[in-house]
């Protein structure tokens, strides 16, 4: 059986040895519920565990997008997992759930058992980050579906919110204020074109541009992981009245912040209320992409918004300001819908 699978271009010994490497990072991760060890049909959490009277699951699952191509090109696969976890993660916080459990899934054309620790390291990291847990996942060897060299990965989580703490959008009102979070980059949208920028203007993923980063090169800056904002925000969902939460994901401002909106409701965005990182004007200027449309693709600096009464934003604030985030006030929620979005440069 093992000899035949050979011949079909499937190592058993490789799969075994993926086994074997990533034990250590999935112990890492263990938390309060957990129950079984690594290798089980199915990963198991005691929810019972946990003090909550009223249980209400949240559970999300997403994966990296066309950002895995700047790894490949890169050959850095240590960070690429963080990101398959914030994007679970950080859409289940939206709605006030602490994420508990995370669950991977890898595919590749033929195993490579130090690609797939490096990528499961980072799985790892994101998942302390996040204080959930990885119970389980799935290597898959797929001969002939995959080039050689690359792979895809998704993810999957599960969170849990107190019912009567469950963040719906049903709270926001007229008037609350937007407070934006900052991001640390791209994080993992857009990279379609951002890969089309990168190709149409031949610009080179090992080369430094003074502009962005003067010690990175092009293709790290690209490939810095999604910042994962559980602890703060729940931190701040413990100490504040917190009306709604929007993940900016894919789609940008103009998709994501309605989401958290009842009708009749719009945001006013004032640009220049934080700071856009550098590499969204590299990515306008190279792609000559029109300045109104970047805050419909990507996430311009901010990485999640929340809505809250004025009275509670300084404090929300500082508590970012303890975890190293930074975030300021960048709009309101106003009557009408969508998102306008004003400033020196609209």
């Amino acid at each position: 059986m093992a000899l035949s699978y050979e011949k079909a271009g499937v190592s058993l010994e490789a799969g075994y040895d993926v086994v074997r490497r990533i034990k250590k990072h999935v112990a890492s991760t263990s938390r309060l519920g957990v129950m079984g060890n690594i290798g089980a049909f199915g990963g198991m959490f005691d929810l019972s565990a946990l003090n909550i009277k009223e249980p209400i699951l949240v559970s999300g699952t997403d994966g990296v997008g066309t950002k895995l191509k700047i790894a490949f090109a890169m050959d850095k696969h240590d960070t690429i997992g963080i990101d398959a976890v914030a994007m679970c993660v950080n859409d289940v916080l939206a709605q006030g759930a602490e994420p508990l459990v995370f669950l991977d899934y890898i595919a590749q054309g033929k195993t490579r058992p130090e690609v797939v620790e490096a990528i499961v390291s980072g799985i790892a990291e994101g998942c302390r980050q996040a204080a959930c847990a990885l119970i389980g996942g799935e290597t898959a060897e797929m001969p002939g579906m995959y080039e050689d060299g690359e792979y895809d990965i998704a993810g999957y989580t599960t969170g849990v919110v107190e019912k009567s703490k469950l963040i719906d959008g049903s709270k926001v009102k007229i008037g609350d204020v937007l407070l934006g979070i900052a991001s640390s980059g791209i994080h993992s949208n857009g990279f379609s074109l951002v890969r089309k920028i990168f190709s149409d203007n031949n610009l080179d993923l090992h080369k430094l541009y003074p502009e962005l980063d003067k010690e990175q090169s092009l293709g790290l800056v690209a490939l810095t992981p999604t910042r994962i904002y559980v602890k703060q925000v729940l931190e701040i969902i413990s100490a504040c009245d917190v009306h709604g939460v929007a993940h900016i994901t894919g789609g940008g401002f103009d998709e994501n912040i309605p989401r958290i909106f009842q009708e009749g409701q719009g945001a006013r965005i004032e640009e220049g209320t934080w700071d856009i990182l550098p590499i969204f004007h590299f990515l306008e200027k190279h792609g000559q992409v029109e300045h109104r449309q970047m805050f419909n693709i990507f996430n311009m600096g901010i990485g999640m918004v929340i809505a809250m009464d004025r009275s509670d934003a300084q404090k929300a604030i500082e508590i970012l300001a303890k975890y190293g985030d930074k975030a300021s006030i960048i709009g309101e929620v106003i009557e009408g819908q969508g998102v306008s979005i004003v400033g020196k440069d609209l």
